[in-house]
């Protein structure tokens, strides 16, 4: 007879798994790209991976990497397809602590054209007019072509003209904002919600009548002020002449420590991190570029051909700038600048506003055309057509898979649709009788997107889809991420534990099926930069036991 241990340790190495139940691929990625599952769900490589890259032990060949340019694809076969069914995606990521460039997707299986599928990546959203909006904040989003009405979010402070900046931090949203009359100044205020739309004031940082930008810096909240001239929207000038020009880091309450004045400015256009430092540009004259070195220091540097710079946002490791002065785009690898050329005809664009990240390709907003350009692989601009009869285009992002943008002067929402241009989907602001209404700024907060209005000061709010957002930068190193779709609620976990869910009435009816091919560290909003190893996907909603199971070493 079989020893009975012998018999139990065969019997136990026979047993199924219960991690195989609902599974559609499992990818170890561990020197190559095949489904181990036995469904034959194979990737194969499109441009330059590295299979033999190291993984979470440290082991070379134990996981592949990404350098923003190469991703893998699988073909869609019939298993693949995840229609209405719960799902979990889950997986080891690495990603360096210093990444001048959107981190971008680690799966998708999405389609542009009917705005259907599925998206898990890290987003960043910088050059949002003034402020980085959003900073390695990992998403999971899925799409049936379903939107929510806009609604108020309510107005931040009695005396707001608008909110110049809205960022993400801590889990939070804030926004820094424009009071213009006398004896006022620019706030921070952070958004609670609830049925009155509360904001909760986070104090002034100094006596100017704007805190014009907003960004995160190695883990703290950062906020440049200014004298913002009103009368630049046609509006009677503030009375309040006192100048701004300097950035603030926030100690909570309503608590500011003055980290110092840029040079001569009394204006704070851009802010956005880059090669581990703070930048800021000088949104009046004279043009300034500035560097910040700790305490209240910070180092002048050259602008580009003396212009001054109001959007800034790294993108494949150089930081791009936007122009007050002229229609370019330039770009600074640190040292010096380079120009990117005219945007679009240089009689009519004199302005460049904002950027935005899409498809792996980085595209800027101008004023006078109303225009969207993209920068080609040649390195031309590529124009992406004129949003309605607007003239100027301000805030734009990527939501959940659909880049979207705000203009003047009629303050309009519009969705790109490829090949047939932009769709009107709103006017904000109907404020009457005056020449200009901003949709000044967004940002995404809790799987919504928020953007700021001028002269109503109301901030409102939208749903694509239904998404869920861990609104935290995430950390640098090798981390266990799950993607679950349960129903109606989205939930993330991050080395076993939640960090984030958002349930949305009637999105577990969403069906993700788009007829397309999975793809592995590509996506809608970027191409991935850093690693994976053992990515799985199933068609059920793992257990939090199951997924701690898959988090531990």
């Amino acid at each position: 007879m079989m020893p009975t241990v012998l018999l139990g340790l065969l019997l136990l190495a026979s047993a199924p798994d219960d991690l195989d139940q609902g599974l559609v691929a499992h990818w170890p990625l561990s020197g190559d790209f095949r489904d181990h599952s036995g469904n034959g769900l194979h990737a194969v490589p499109e441009g330059e991976v590295d299979p033999a890259a190291p993984g979470p032990g440290g082991e070379p060949g134990r996981a592949v990497g990404f350098d923003g340019r190469g991703s893998l694809r699988v073909p869609p076969l019939p298993a693949l397809d995840p229609g209405v069914s719960d799902l979990t995606i889950s997986a080891w990521v690495y990603t360096e602590e210093q990444v001048d460039s959107p981190l971008g997707d680690l799966l998708s299986q999405y389609d542009p054209q009917t705005r259907r599928g599925l998206i898990l990546g890290i987003k960043t959203n910088a050059g949002v007019t003034f402020s980085q909006a959003n900073d390695r904040h990992l998403q999971f989003g899925i799409d049936d072509d379903r939107q929510s009405e806009w609604t108020s979010a309510g107005i931040p402070g009695e005396g707001t003209l608008f909110a110049c900046a809205l960022a993400v931090h801590d889990g939070q949203l804030f926004a820094g904002t424009c009071e213009p009359a006398e004896g006022d100044s620019g706030h921070v205020y952070r958004f609670v919600g609830g049925t009155e739309n509360q904001w909760v004031d986070c104090g002034a940082p100094d006596g100017s009548n704007a805190v014009t930008a907003l960004a995160v810096y190695n883990g703290r909240l950062y906020a440049g002020t200014g004298r913002y001239r009103v009368a630049g929207s046609s509006l009677p000038e503030s009375p309040n002449s006192t100048p701004g020009g300097r950035v603030f880091r926030y100690e909570g309450g309503t608590s500011w420590t003055d980290c110092g004045r840029l040079g001569a400015s009394i204006a704070v256009s851009g802010l956005a991190v880059f090669q581990g430092s703070l930048y800021a540009g000088s949104l009046y004259e004279p043009a300034g570029f500035f560097r910040y070195e700790g305490g209240s220091t910070w180092t002048a540097l050259e602008p580009p051909d003396g212009h001054r710079v109001q959007a800034i946002a790294p993108f494949d490791g150089l930081l791009h700038a936007g122009s007050y002065d002229l229609g370019h785009v330039y770009q600074y690898d640190g040292q010096r600048w380079s120009d990117l050329g005219a945007v679009g005809d240089p009689q009519i664009n004199t302005q460049t506003y904002s950027f935005a990240v899409y498809q792996g390709r980085l595209h800027v907003a101008t004023w006078r055309s109303g225009r969207v350009y993209r920068l080609g692989q040649s390195g031309r601009w590529e124009d992406l057509g004129r949003l309605g009869e607007e003239l100027e285009v301000m805030g734009m992002l990527v939501h959940n898979g659909r880049l979207m943008a705000g203009t003047l002067p009629l303050a309009q929402i519009y969705r790109f649709e490829g090949e047939a241009g932009w769709r009107l989907l709103t006017q904000l602001d109907h404020t009457p009788d005056v020449v200009y209404r901003r949709a000044w700024t967004m940002a995404e907060h809790g799987g919504r997107l928020f953007v700021s209005t001028l002269p109503s000061a109301e901030v409102f709010s939208f749903r694509a889809g239904a998404s869920v957002q861990w609104g935290r930068r995430f950390p640098s190193g090798w981390h266990h991420v799950a993607a679950i779709r349960s129903g109606d609620t989205l939930h993330l976990v991050v080395d076993g534990t939640p960090v984030a869910s958002e349930t949305v009435a009637g999105s577990g009816a969403f069906s993700l099926t788009t007829g397309g091919p999975l793809r592995i560290g590509s996506g809608p909003n970027a191409p991935f930069r850093g690693r994976l190893a053992d990515l799985r996907l199933h068609h059920r909603a793992l257990t939090r036991d199951e997924v701690l199971r898959l988090a531990s070493p």
